[in-house]
């Protein structure tokens, strides 16, 4: 199956189907740091102070140099996923989430799931939502993205237009999953650019790209950084590009905004393929064809 793309230039949304239920997977960060910085501007959040009884601050969760390790790394989790076992509950996160750091708050760079649980639990007590509500009220629906909804059950996820992600519950998916229409995912990512939604001094520290050595095998980006819940590649064939990737168990996404281009253009590809790079490849090369 090729990847479905979608595109968006000025207010012109294209998509291959309309139809489609994708998984947001990681680009589900994104929204939730946008809705943390809302908060932050609003005085609900502090992007600086260490969180009460932590080293390490909101914005060193956001941009994965808080030190904290990822649970999808460990055995434990890859067993649990294997035997379709039901997901962790929040304590059980809080508590790997406490456990020995990689490293001094500030002082390395580790890609952390765990810490955007605490970024969901940071959003969810200072709002009194639970995630789902929180980002429909604050970045969803100020955006006008309507048919996207945060994952709850197996069920929800086999509406997925790739079938059933191999049984995964979304659950696992501790910072919670967004799924919707590729032309959501789209149109998020193109209007948190383009529009107004966040204050500019909170866009301007979304976009401050923190240099990551990394492997790059397999993936198209000439350089890595990261960002306050998302990717920047500073050198990419179409200029700056700044965006997310996702992988889940069957299905990869990927969604970047290029603002070098004239007009600004985004565009997203999800593919049933355990292999990023496979979106990512295609987002570049719509990107191209668009140019």
């Amino acid at each position: 199956m090729a990847p479905l793309i979608a595109s968006c230039a000025g207010e012109t949304v294209h998509s291959d189907n309309g139809s489609a239920i994708v998984p947001w997977w990681s680009i589900t960060k994104t929204a939730l740091a946008a809705c943390a910085l809302l908060l932050v501007a609003g005085g609900r959040l502090e992007l600086d102070r260490p969180l009460a009884g932590r080293k390490y601050t909101l914005r060193q969760l956001l941009q994965h140099t808080g030190g904290l390790g990822c649970y999808t790394d460990t055995p434990d989790y890859e067993a649990a996923v294997d035997g379709h076992a039901e997901p962790w509950s929040g304590d059980q996160h809080a508590l790997f989430a406490s456990g020995t750091p990689a490293f001094e708050p500030g002082r390395g760079w580790k890609y952390s799931n765990s810490g955007y649980f605490l970024v969901r639990s940071a959003i969810e007590q200072a709002t009194g939502m639970e995630i789902g509500r929180a980002l429909q009220s604050l970045v969803l629906s100020p955006l006008g993205i309507e048919n996207s909804f945060i994952a709850r059950s197996r069920a929800d996820l086999q509406r997925s237009v790739f079938g059933g992600e191999d049984n995964f519950h979304p659950g696992w998916v501790a910072h919670g999953l967004l799924m919707g229409p590729p032309s959501d995912v789209v149109s998020f990512m193109h209007r948190l650019f383009t529009g107004a939604l966040l204050p500019r001094p909170m866009l301007k520290a979304m976009q401050e790209r923190h240099a990551v050595e990394t492997e790059l095998a397999g993936r198209p980006w000439r350089t890595a950084g990261y960002g306050l819940g998302v990717m920047v590649d500073i050198a990419s064939p179409q200029g700056l590009c700044i965006g997310h990737s996702g992988q889940g168990p069957a299905s990869v996404s990927a969604a970047y905004h290029f603002p070098d281009l004239s007009p600004p253009l985004t565009v997203a590809a999800f593919a049933p393929t355990d292999d990023q790079g496979v979106a990512e490849r295609a987002v570049l090369e719509e990107a191209a064809r668009l140019r």
